[in-house]
């Protein structure tokens, strides 16, 4: 037996960090060179192959409904409305931009108390355009093991990575 559930992933994080170019890589298998900042909100939408649950005969086919949110300095009753009913979010850094690690709890605050029971989970992306990541995945592993996440690093220009964080995603969400 096969069932499909619709679930709302809202991305994280601030401006370009590539959280737009990690939906269109996984939504539609394309990356672009040309940086267009996301103003408000962009919706898209994909299924995941079935996983199995458990043990059982049981597949769960998610279709996941993707807000890139724009980075907003200020959140306000709009932004909260933007999270509300949400059951995942991924939180992306720019790991050539450190600085991007210290920024998540301005909007990783928000969206949990909009959303306590959200599945989260820490992106570190860009990990084609540095050498020696080292630094940077200590910071990220800390973050995410303060909220007792997963992590991963991703390219959204190559692809490494990126089917693997949201089916990752939806093995979190199969295991409720």
């Amino acid at each position: 037996m096969q069932r499909v559930i619709s679930r709302k992933v809202c991305m994280l994080g601030t401006f370009g960090v590539g959280k737009t170019s990690l939906v269109r890589r996984f939504v539609y298998n394309r990356f672009d060179e040309k940086y267009l900042s996301t103003i408000g909100v962009q919706i898209s939408q994909k299924q995941l192959p079935p996983l199995q649950k458990g043990d059982s005969d049981e597949f769960v086919q998610y279709k996941f409904i993707l807000w890139d949110l724009a980075h907003i300095e200020k959140f306000d009753s709009m932004i909260k409305n933007y999270f509300r009913g949400a059951h995942g979010a991924f939180v992306v850094f720019d790991l050539t931009r450190p600085d991007t690690l210290q920024t998540y709890s301005s909007f990783l605050d928000p969206f949990l108390q909009t959303n306590p029971n959200s599945k989260i989970i820490f992106i570190g992306n860009k990990i084609d355009l540095i050498e020696s990541p080292d630094e940077e995945l200590q910071q990220l592993e800390k973050i995410a093991a303060c909220f007792k996440a997963p992590f991963f690093t991703t390219s959204a220009k190559t692809g490494e990575n990126v089917e693997k964080m949201f089916i990752k995603m939806g093995g979190i969400f199969i295991e409720d």
